[in-house]
């Protein structure tokens, strides 16, 4: 994969005032409704991304849902990141990655520069913020970014990140994103937009971190609440919805297209 030069946070503001929009498609496909089989699947996932691309400002494909469909399904997760590529859509690549040493820097090149590479990769810091250190050298250079969790949308999250821990993990990203100077980093962080009135303290603990907001539609998060996450302008943070887009009506693809375009004003209303 050949690294545009464009910092990943540019490519997500550019993108999300050109067209509006500041929703991310998430593309986790199941293999229970396709009777169809393999193919089925293959073809709706992709139809669902062209039919859905103008309406969001990137793409987010769940790894877990193509690992679990072997060889094939890492195949399908190639394809649906060079079609992305061709519709110039970021691509954020959901796969929580976190280890140590050697094993880590495997992991970076493999989801920031490898064939299903994407431009960003969601990673775990809960080894240890050393962990972090080859995601992030990794990204910045290929171009890409990383973001971190820090407050996940699930309501087990409270196990291991109440007490201050998430606090300490946004001050770790806060850090590594003042290292890259003014304006949105290469850092940015998971907060779960079923965390409504968490928001701004999230965002004023990271002011230069991209955010990413996960749980929009099936975890029950609303457009309507998610205001205090971005940036004067309407940017700084993009919001995912995945089987409330891509399942809104079984395998009906402009069901799903009318999904993600109605997800885009309920933000942009939000916004207003």
């Amino acid at each position: 994969m050949t690294p545009d030069p464009t910092p990943f946070a540019q490519r997500l503001t550019e993108r999300s005032l050109s067209l509006a929009t500041r929703l991310c498609l998430g593309l986790d496909p199941r293999p229970d409704p396709y009777s169809g089989g393999r193919q089925e699947l293959r073809r709706h996932t992709l139809e669902v991304l062209d039919a859905c691309a103008p309406y969001v400002v990137c793409v987010k494909p769940q790894v877990a849902f193509y690992e679990a469909l072997g060889v094939w399904g890492m195949q399908v997760l190639e394809e649906v990141c060079a079609a992305a590529r061709s519709l110039n859509l970021p691509i954020i690549v959901d796969a929580k990655r976190g280890d140590i040493g050697s094993t880590a820097a495997a992991y970076a090149q493999a989801w920031l520069g490898g064939n299903h590479a994407g431009d960003a990769l969601t990673v775990n810091p809960f080894l240890g913020f050393e962990t972090l250190t080859p995601f992030v050298d990794t990204a910045r250079a290929n171009g890409g970014a990383v973001f971190v969790l820090v407050k996940t949308s699930n309501p087990g999250q409270a196990d291991l990140q109440s007490g201050g821990v998430s606090e300490q993990v946004a001050a770790e990203v806060a850090r590594l994103g003042a290292e890259e100077g003014e304006g949105l980093g290469r850092v940015g962080a998971v907060i779960g937009a079923t965390h409504p009135q968490e928001l701004a303290h999230w965002r004023a603990a990271m002011p230069q971190a991209p955010l990413l907001l996960p749980g929009l539609g099936a975890q029950g998060a609303r457009a309507a609440d998610l205001v205090a996450a971005f940036l004067p302008g309407g940017t700084g943070a993009v919001v995912s919805a995945s089987r409330g887009i891509q399942y809104a009506a079984g395998l009906d693809v402009s069901a799903a297209r009318e999904a993600a375009r109605g997800f885009r004003d309920e933000l942009n209303a939000a916004l207003a």
